[in-house]
């Protein structure tokens, strides 16, 4: 089983992205990833924060608990968190610290996100302001991920 962190930072109705390709088929997602081992969950969202977006983050409320199973006896526990950005700059991007290039990294707006294939789902928590937060959520496709 692997641990995957994802942060939502969401600034005047604008949410953070990446441009990167995912194994959903999406090409925009959240920011986030694996981790590592004796890492704890603020520390590794932090870390990818800053690695993915070049933005330094506070880690906020976990938003949501959601499985992945991408087959092949793949297993992927979704972590999400809100986070406030503290500092850095939008796009500063550590190059190489990830294993699919990112191509880009903006804020977009939440009525935009259907467009770029995120659900309908996701869309409505986010402009609801995450009801429910802290909860399990099942597969990660009822939120709308």
């Amino acid at each position: 089983m692997k641990v995957r962190v994802t942060g939502v930072v969401i600034e005047d109705g604008h949410i953070l992205l990446l441009n990167q390709d995912t194994d959903t088929g999406r090409s925009w997602s959240l920011p986030g990833g694996k981790v590592e081992e004796g890492e704890p969950l603020g520390a590794a969202l932090v870390r990818e924060m800053r690695e993915e977006t070049g933005i330094e983050v506070q880690v906020g409320r976990l938003l949501y608990v959601c499985d992945h199973l991408p087959g092949g006896g793949t297993h992927v526990v979704h972590l999400t968190f809100e986070a406030e950005r503290v500092g850095g700059v939008v796009g500063d991007v550590l190059e190489g610290a990830d294993t699919q290039p990112i191509r880009g990294v903006e804020f977009v707006k939440l009525t935009d996100l259907v467009d770029l294939g995120f659900g309908e789902r996701f869309v409505e928590l986010a402009q609801a302001g995450f009801p429910g937060a802290g909860s399990y959520m099942g597969a990660k496709a009822n939120i709308g991920l």
